[in-house]
């Protein structure tokens, strides 16, 4: 059973930045198991998921065409959990933004993070 749960979405005014935090349970796949691709996508209203970033076990790291270097997917393999750090923020990027443990193909999501960007 996948369980992830988000933490530290919130509200930023333009620039700032903030950090989130997916923790998984313990029945999650670790982020070094095979298969496993953990990541975080975003969703604004009446726009499509779209993916964020993306942190292969091999270390490989993917972003969105928009993050150009203003945010940062990390993990904890000990405690199974993975991080987004955001800087530079934009209004633009206010959306629900979502955990995913994606095993073998299939996406696992958590509840999602409300994040906004405003003054």
């Amino acid at each position: 059973q996948v369980q992830l749960v988000e933490f530290g979405g919130g509200l930023v005014q333009p620039g700032g930045s903030l950090r989130l935090t997916c923790d998984a349970s313990v029945s999650t796949a670790g982020i070094n198991s095979p298969g496993n691709i953990r990541g975080w996508y975003r969703q604004a209203p009446g726009k499509e998921r779209e993916l964020v970033a993306e942190l292969r076990r091999d270390g490989q790291k993917t972003y969105g065409d928009f993050v150009k270097g203003r945010f940062t997917i990390s993990g904890d393999v000990a405690k199974n959990e993975i991080y987004l750090q955001m800087y530079g923020l934009k209004p633009e990027d206010t959306a629900v933004y979502y955990c995913d443990s994606k095993i073998w193909g299939v996406h696992n999501w958590g509840q999602g993070t409300q994040v906004t960007v405003s003054s």
